[in-house]
């Protein structure tokens, strides 16, 4: 049976720089209006309260043409409370810096109103896509997470080859390997901490990246059975897409199947509809929960329609 149509907010990027080809926000977008949701879109700078009044956006009605060029029309400005919509997407890209923290905040004052936001605000701030990992080490590679460089020298002399980057990275940015030989550990850790200014992330270096950084979403705490494997190409340590990747989906393995089974149900009794496991070999390296991707590559590849498994389950979360 057909759910009834919703007023939906998505708080994203600017529509202007969307890869239509590629963009899962765009996915999920097409999808909802596809089953006659009501769209409309703003940034995360366009969400104001004063007090007195409710947490409001400085919204634009959201129409999707169909035509490749001119993908979009939108409506005039106008303030528009979060309370009085159905649902509020927040898909805003990383990094997770202050701006995106106080997005959260006004966010979850909008929840205190009656909006109801996916994913949940708080729960973003408490799993910030780096650290969200400390709580399941247990299915991590060797990690190390510090300011001291005197620590970062320790886990190398300890793990040999390693992996050093940034809390608020993204799309692969600010990654370094540095092998046995330690040849350059000294300036990428100033690079990265800052002179002991900045918290540093390392692990140790998975071989089995050759086989790619494989992208496993779990939504509602299910697992999409089908993941994406961003493999490094010419040389680079990456898998990322936006680093060169080349993303080729497949089904979920056993192990896959089991980090899901494990990390997603506790994800999504937290307010975490959509999340995407990195996972490496038989290690998860990093836990994604603000704008995780990947739908359109594995709807493209393999035919299983994501956006629709992941409007689904929004569906479901609003009864």
């Amino acid at each position: 049976m057909r759910a009834q149509p919703r007023r939906l907010l998505c708080v994203a990027d600017a529509l202007a720089g969307f890869k239509i080809a590629k963009d899962s926000t765009f996915a999920m977008l097409r999808e909802c209006q596809r089953r006659g949701h009501e769209l409309a879109v703003c940034t995360a700078a366009d969400l104001h309260w004063q007090s007195g009044g409710p947490v409001q956006a400085w919204a634009q009605a959201l129409e999707l043409t169909g035509h490749p060029s001119d993908w979009y029309r939108v409506g005039a400005r106008s303030a528009l409370a979060l309370r009085d919509f159905d649902a509020v997407l927040m898909r805003a890209d990383p990094p997770f810096d202050s701006e995106y923290f106080y997005a959260t905040h006004l966010l979850q004052q909008a929840e205190r109103e009656g909006a109801r936001v996916f994913n949940r605000p708080q729960a973003l701030r408490e799993h910030p896509e780096k650290l969200a990992l400390l709580e399941f080490a247990q299915y991590a590679p060797p990690t190390l997470v510090t300011r001291s460089a005197a620590a970062i020298r320790a886990f190398h002399a300890e793990q040999r080859d390693i992996i050093l980057k940034p809390l608020d990275g993204m799309g692969g940015m600010g990654i370094f390997r540095v092998g046995p030989d330690g040849l350059n550990l000294g300036v990428i850790i100033e690079t990265l901490n800052r002179h002991g200014q900045c918290t540093v992330m390392v692990q140790r270096f998975l071989p089995e990246i050759a086989q790619g950084d494989k992208r496993v979403l779990l939504i509602g705490g299910e697992a999409v059975p089908f993941c994406l494997a961003r493999i490094p190409q010419g040389g680079e340590v990456r898998g990322n897409l936006a680093a060169g990747g080349k993303g080729v989906a497949q089904p979920l393995s056993e192990r896959d199947w089991a980090l899901a089974r494990a990390i997603g149900p506790q994800l999504a009794a937290r307010g975490l509809l959509l999340v995407g496991l990195d996972v490496i070999g038989d290690c998860v390296t990093e836990i994604n929960v603000t704008s995780p991707t990947c739908f359109q590559e594995i709807t493209d590849q393999t035919g299983f329609d994501v956006a629709a498994r992941f409007v689904d389950a929004l569906e479901q979360a609003l009864g």
